[in-house]
């Protein structure tokens, strides 16, 4: 039976095409596979199957994931990143990814589950260092993977004089929309993107100013786990919601529930802004 393999142009490029049509002729593509973003089994010969390729500054790796959940693609991510994702899974399950080159091959583990996680803070250009939880948000009455960011200090406009929070101004140029209250999702933010690797997140990304490929505007130092609710509303939606305000207005919330509740006084108060991010990852 042919094997359901999507392999891109881009990825095509990236691999040669000896690679991938050993790929397509199922020399080297996995008889079966965990989804590197859903984490569930999946089969080429029975269904749509995506190669995704991550690519560091000296390893590769390819994943394989359903086309429901991601479609074939290469993604730039850094060594510290890639090799992170690496040593973050066990060796016992069945292996997602195969090596190209000189990648290093990886197999899957569950992650752990937890109601929902803060990640490590990021320290910014500006100094000011950014704290990110993961958690679900309901929005007319469907739950939406949420990552809500909040300064640990002001964030000053890189030059600027004083002890002025150009946070959210700052945000708002680069495409981020203001909320008064969370009654409807918000519109995507192309360019943007929420970096999933082996179903953990890693990075927030954003376009790249000098052109090429998008760098990381938040980057969990490392991998944060999130739960199988998450990732699964995450995988339905194909995007994550980001909330973002400035110093002293969510905190540290210890449930979703009061997560929700400290966003909504924040955007009452005009102090929110947000935009859904499309997922990139394996």
């Amino acid at each position: 039976m042919p094997r359901m393999l999507d392999v891109s142009n881009e990825v095509r490029a990236e691999i040669g095409d000896e690679e991938a049509d050993r790929l397509l002729a199922g020399d080297s593509a996995p008889g079966g596979y965990d989804c590197t973003s859903c984490r569930t089994p999946g089969d080429p010969e029975q269904e749509r199957t995506s190669t995704v390729l991550f690519v560091g500054d000296e390893t590769a790796v390819l994943a394989f994931a359903h086309s429901t959940c991601l479609p074939s693609q290469v993604v730039q991510v850094t060594e510290e990143q890639l090799r992170g994702a690496v040593r973050s899974i066990s060796g016992d399950a069945a292996a997602p990814t195969a090596p190209v080159q000189n990648a290093q091959a990886a197999q899957t583990a569950p992650a752990q589950a937890a109601p929902y996680q803060a990640a490590a803070p990021y320290v910014v250009p500006e100094q000011a260092v950014l704290g990110v939880t993961s958690g679900l948000v309901l929005i007319a009455g469907e739950l939406h993977p949420a990552l809500v960011v909040e300064p640990t200090s002001p964030v000053a406009r890189p030059g600027a004089l004083g002890s002025g929070d150009d946070f959210l101004p700052l945000l708002i140029e680069q495409g981020f929309m203001p909320v008064t209250e969370l009654s409807t999702a918000p519109s995507v933010l192309h360019g943007w993107s929420v970096l999933l690797a082996v179903g953990q997140l890693h990075a927030v990304l954003q376009p790249n100013p000098n052109g090429g490929q998008p760098v990381a505007w938040w980057q969990a130092h490392q991998p944060l786990q999130v739960t199988e609710g998450w990732r699964a509303a995450a995988n339905k939606h194909q995007q994550v919601l980001l909330f973002a305000a400035p110093v002293g207005s969510i905190g540290r919330q210890p449930r979703e529930d009061l997560l929700r509740d400290a966003l909504d006084r924040a955007a009452a108060n005009g102090r929110l802004v947000t935009a859904a991010l499309p997922l990139a990852g394996l």
